[in-house]
């Protein structure tokens, strides 16, 4: 099989593939409607992207159809950034502000204008031709390389500090997802470069190299896609929890600082540790398996500002290990109960308040040192 035949093989299959996830996306019945449309239509805008080779086939001469279809790289990203907000945040919500975004899908229209769009056929097919000279195909690939690093380097700020704003104040176990949300932002950005790679080719003295690349992109991009929505079906709850409007314990640390005296905060700190401590104890809020900060600002009577400075800064521990903490010490107790020597770990992990067995075996590692199943022969 040649090269052609290649890419229109894998292009056929991967548009089928978009195709068929984009419709589920939008007739799945869902909470989460917002994030579904904005992953559909980053699919949407990476198929278009991708069919390349059919409007090979389709048109034989330059078109503004043709040259439109490739400026649609320019929303991919933005579209991905702000799916990646949508699973992040609970609150998030479409914003007129967020067409800010388009602005350069805008601009690179705009500067096509003058010599492409306006122009008859013949122009058109010089325009091509002449590409490696053309000013602005010149500024058109520095613009999508530039916006490809900005917005990656976005996405991976954005994901580090819903992950410390998830631990500092939840003790559920969909932090896991985290993990595969970044590992999935990892894969796309490494096909970007390689989509870079395949661009420095395109316009270097080895294009075929440039085809063979693009016929590989192709082959895998299915895949990977397939993978994050197969992970995304077993995780429904990604993040969820997370208020956009909370802040950092490092930046509320800083606010104390300024506003209050140490010693007033000192002792006010010491007050309300003993009340955790006795509410903890007493009410085993921590049953929950997904408890977060709110729940036991509410139970405890302090305000979730000054509980979280008391966990996470006082006692120098995230919200989400201070509470497995005490759920690990609770099933330290049962695995120690000879009565309870019956009892599954599986069984024991729920009655805690973990619903994840993978969490329950790192956190409790983590504490103990040993597996659960371990520490039940050596007690």
């Amino acid at each position: 099989m040649d090269k052609i035949n290649l890419l229109i093989v894998a292009t056929i299959i991967t548009l089928f593939i978009s195709l068929l996830l984009i419709f589920f996306l939008l007739t799945v019945k869902t909470k989460d409607k917002i994030s579904n449309v904005l992953f559909a239509v980053f699919l949407f805008l990476n198929a278009v992207d991708l069919s390349e080779p059919l409007f090979g086939l389709m048109f034989d001469k330059p078109s503004n159809l043709g040259i439109f279809r490739t400026t649609f790289a320019f929303l991919q990203i933005p579209v991905f950034y702000l799916y990646v907000l949508s699973v992040s945040y609970s609150d998030f919500r479409l914003k007129s502000k967020y067409l800010f975004h388009a602005l350069p899908f805008l601009i690179v229209n705009a500067v096509l204008v003058p010599r492409f769009y306006a122009v008859d056929d013949a122009s058109k097919m010089d325009f091509i031709i002449n590409r490696k000279s053309m000013i602005e195909l010149q500024f058109i690939h520095i613009l999508i390389h530039i916006q490809i690093i900005v917005y990656f380097a976005a996405i991976f700020m954005l994901l580090k500090k819903a992950k410390k704003l998830y631990v500092e104040n939840n003790a559920g176990t969909h932090i896991n997802s985290y993990n595969w949300l970044f590992q999935f932002a990892t894969l796309l950005s490494v096909l970007y470069v390689v989509a870079i790679v395949k661009n420095i080719f395109k316009f270097s003295e080895y294009p075929d190299v440039s085809e063979w690349i693009k016929a590989g992109i192709m082959v895998l991009q299915p895949f990977v896609i397939c993978w994050y929505l197969f992970k995304a079906l077993n995780n429904p709850d990604l993040f969820r929890n997370i208020d956009s409007k909370l802040k950092l314990v490092k930046d509320i640390v800083s606010e104390e600082k300024i506003n209050a005296p140490t010693a007033v905060n000192e002792e006010r700190y010491s007050e309300e540790l003993l009340k955790l401590q006795r509410y903890m104890n007493e009410e085993k809020p921590f049953l929950n398996p997904s408890l977060t900060i709110q729940d036991v600002s509410k139970g405890v009577k302090i305000p979730v500002r000054d509980l979280s400075l008391l966990i996470n800064h006082k006692l120098d521990q995230h919200f989400y290990d201070f509470i497995n903490a005490y759920r690990i010490e609770n099933a330290m107790d049962i695995l120690k109960d000879a009565t309870k020597s019956k009892v599954t770990v599986l069984e024991i992990l729920y009655d805690v308040g973990f619903n994840s067995k993978s969490s329950f075996n790192t956190a409790f590692k983590k504490h103990t040192g040993y597996t659960p199943t371990a520490y039940r022969k050596v007690v």
